[in-house]
Formats: structure tokens, C-alpha cells, sequence
């Protein structure tokens, strides 16, 4: 048994999602330890937390805000963020971002107040 995983980003299928357009890489492993997320922001992404997942989050393209616990952070390409669990978030502007989800992402871990 391979000791790792492969994803291909741009073959994988678009899924609309609160904060945009994302394709989802790992979320079917077994193990569910992380997934990887390509994200392209809308303006109108919506606030959200998690309450078991971590997520890193990396600045790929574009400028804009992230929204975390209220406060608006200026973002930029490589601008990093970890996002600890029970932080409610959004990325306002045109972004594109990677998305670290850690353990991998589940729909049932996504809240909105």
C-alpha cells in the first residue's frame, strides 16, 4: 500500500461552496488526516467556523481582506494564516487560495451563525 496520495487540482471537478468555487483533493482518504483545497473567493463569501478543523490558509493570487473573529486583515499572494477551530472567517475580494484542512475537511464541520 502506497504511503502516499496524488492529486491532479486542475482535473478535479469545481464544487460551489460558501466561499466560492473550490476543488477538493484528499477528502476521500481513509484516514482523513488533511485535504487540500484550491479556492477561488467570490466577494460574497459567507462567515463561517469549524469546530474540529485547523486550516492554513495560503494567499496564491489576488488582494483583498480576511475576516477573522471581526477583525479585517489585509491579505496578499503569500500571505499565510492558520485558523484555529471555533475562529469564525471569510476571504472578501477576488482570491485564489490553498487551503490546508487539517484533519481533512468535512461538510458537517462547517457552521454558520
Amino acid at each position: 500500500m502506497a504511503r502516499y496520495l496524488l492529486a491532479q487540482l486542475d482535473a478535479l471537478d469545481p464544487i460551489t461552496c460558501p466561499c466560492g468555487i473550490t476543488r477538493r483533493a484528499f477528502t476521500q482518504d481513509a484516514e482523513q488526516r488533511a485535504s487540500l483545497h484550491l479556492l477561488n473567493v467570490q466577494e460574497d463569501a459567507r462567515v463561517h467556523y469549524h469546530k474540529e478543523t485547523t486550516e492554513l490558509y495560503l494567499i496564491l493570487a489576488g488582494e483583498g481582506i480576511m475576516e477573522l473573529d471581526g477583525e479585517r486583515v489585509p491579505v496578499r499572494p503569500f500571505s499565510a494564516i492558520l485558523i484555529k477551530p471555533g475562529c469564525r472567517h471569510r476571504a472578501v475580494g477576488q482570491l485564489r487560495v490553498a487551503i490546508t484542512a487539517i484533519p481533512a475537511f468535512n461538510p458537517a464541520d462547517e457552521w454558520f451563525d
